[in-house]
């Protein structure tokens, strides 16, 4: 296997044996078969739009199904074989329809490929296209390091698109660059340039997928407010729902409103709260409870109730409590229930059998809603505050957290910043000082929860309402970007953040292992992007 997509590599370099992640090699070679298989599905389905054939399952499987290959969401060989079929069906289906105009199919090795029907044949089979699509393009180091973060960010692109579609908000201008993306991967021809053009088209499209995402969450739950959510439990049955997915977590509060059962969120689900259409609209969505996503293991051990994953964030599931976990949409693993948005009653009846919280216990609070609706409600002050030297910094601390040994910077970091300086937040990269106290400047909270990752949409939207009520560009600000980073959506939020033009950003713990030298020296060159050092060291850096 050949897998670098993630932070946490094997010595920081490719797993070649097993996941690091939990994922194995023959999962590895079905998810490199099914992403093989989408690059023919994308040529036909190109071809199909340019004739005015409808292709809206085909864009909307697309975009679920590199979600599924995403780092920690599905590690279920027979859900990959089925996703392979299911892509060659829609491949053969929409040649029907281009035929029907009397049009000739152009066909390629790609649109013509079959899979085999034997698993043990598709797993070779996805080994072989793997090698083959290493030899083929590893003749250029640059290049391919290029066409992986290429790749790598459109998974994340895809993970936005998938949530936003399901919410109703498409992008015809964002499926069929998807499609051609995919459809490109082969090509030989491109330069360097080229490439980097290309993840920075990337980046653009993340930006519409991400703004498309914000609009179906603020439309279906409304716009964020502050929001104290409890940290401890109350007594009576639970079910504790991780991921990203809202609307997810919304079916499983509608179906238990009118119960004794709790609902708790864990993970990047903290900032469901500030949602009025969420919190106000169902009251037994109580806290939240543990932290980020790589210490699941033993806070899942300890919770009383079912637990239900939405999203990737799965991490392969111990025994004690392997029999109340249930995933839902792209997510899989051997031996877990999967249960579909419509129908989520396994968790409620396996909820009612559990115990539940026999004692209620106070873990304090944390706010989150911090979004650009009610930073910018405020915006007056924060700009008094700034020109009266009250503020002298803001920091944006987010991204993703982590197992690997480093992320304690991000701690450090926050804690030694002077009282002077604002930190935003967003994404899991947030647990690692969420619960720090960190006071207020005039009653302007010192650390604001802007939300999920994908809130780097809203992030983006503060910086820029700031940047014009100033008169200056976004670098001009006093802002620094810190960023943590794990799996593909932060790579997207990245290659967003360089399609800005945003500068001097710091990423860690470690660059990631498939940016070759020359290409971090020439992100290095042009943006001033670098690797985060010691928290002194920085602190020092861009205070001055």
């Amino acid at each position: 296997m050949f897998c670098n997509q993630c932070e946490q590599t094997t010595r920081g370099d490719v797993c070649h044996q097993w996941g690091a992640c939990g994922k194995s090699p023959e999962v590895d070679a079905l998810q490199d078969l099914l992403v093989h298989c989408l690059r023919g599905l994308s040529q036909v389905a190109l071809q199909a739009k340019s004739l005015g054939i409808g292709t809206r399952s085909s864009d909307e499987f697309t975009c679920e199904m590199l979600f599924a290959t995403l780092t920690n969401v599905n590690f279920t060989t027979a859900d990959f074989m089925t996703f392979v079929n299911r892509a060659i069906a829609l491949r053969e289906s929409l040649k029907l329809q281009i035929q029907a105009t009397g049009h000739k199919v152009i066909e390629s090795a790609i649109t013509s490929f079959l899979p085999a029907s034997d698993q043990s044949q598709q797993i070779q089979q996805g080994k072989d296209l793997e090698f083959a699509f290493i030899s083929q393009s590893a003749q250029n180091v640059d290049i391919f390091s290029l066409k992986l973060t290429v790749l790598y960010g459109l998974k994340g692109v895809a993970a936005y698109a998938f949530h936003a579609l399901e919410l109703n908000q498409h992008d015809e201008g964002l499926y069929k660059f998807c499609h051609e993306v995919l459809a490109t991967l082969d090509t030989q021809d491109k330069t360097l340039e080229d490439w980097l053009n290309l993840a920075l088209k990337v980046g653009e499209m993340n930006l519409k997928a991400m703004e498309l995402l914000d609009a179906g969450n603020t439309e279906t739950f409304g716009h964020p407010t502050p929001t104290v959510v409890p940290l401890g439990q109350t007594v009576g049955k639970a079910i504790l729902v991780s991921g990203h997915d809202l609307l997810a977590l919304k079916a499983i509060l509608a179906a238990t409103a009118g119960t004794d059962i709790k609902v708790y969120t864990h993970g990047e689900l903290l900032p469901a709260y500030g949602y009025p259409q969420l919190k106000q609209a169902y009251p037994h969505l109580y806290g939240h409870y543990g932290t980020a996503w790589q210490n699941q293991t033993h806070e899942f051990e300890h919770f009383p109730g079912a637990i239900a994953m939405t999203t990737n964030c799965l991490m392969p599931p111990h025994e004690g409590y392997k029999d109340r976990v249930f995933t839902l949409g792209p997510v899989g693993y051997p031996g877990l229930r999967h249960v579909s948005i419509s129908d989520v009653s396994p968790i409620i009846n396996k909820a009612l059998e559990l115990p539940g919280f026999t004692e209620a216990q106070d873990k304090g609070t944390v706010t989150t809603g911090f979004a650009r609706n009610a930073v910018l409600g405020v915006a007056d002050a924060v700009i008094d505050a700034v020109k009266a030297g009250k503020i002298r910094h803001f920091f944006l601390v987010g991204g993703c957290d982590g197992a690997k040994p480093g992320r304690n910077y991000y701690t450090d970091l926050v804690e030694q910043m002077p009282e002077d300086c604002v930190v935003l937040t967003l994404g899991c990269g947030k647990f690692r000082f969420f619960d720090k106290n960190l006071g207020d400047i005039g009653g302007i909270p010192r650390l604001l929860d802007v939300g999920q990752c994908n809130d780097a949409y809203s992030a983006i939207q503060i910086a820029v309402a700031l940047a014009n009520a100033f008169g200056v560009n976004v670098n001009q600000l006093p802002l620094s970007m810190v960023l943590s980073w794990y799996e593909q959506k932060a790579i997207a939020v990245l290659l967003t953040l360089l399609y800005l033009g945003i500068q001097n950003i710091r990423i860690g713990p470690t660059l990631p292992a498939f940016l070759s030298a020359n290409v971090v020296k020439l992100l290095s060159e042009t943006y001033n992007l670098q690797l985060i050092t010691t928290p002194e060291q920085d602190l020092a850096a861009t205070l001055g």
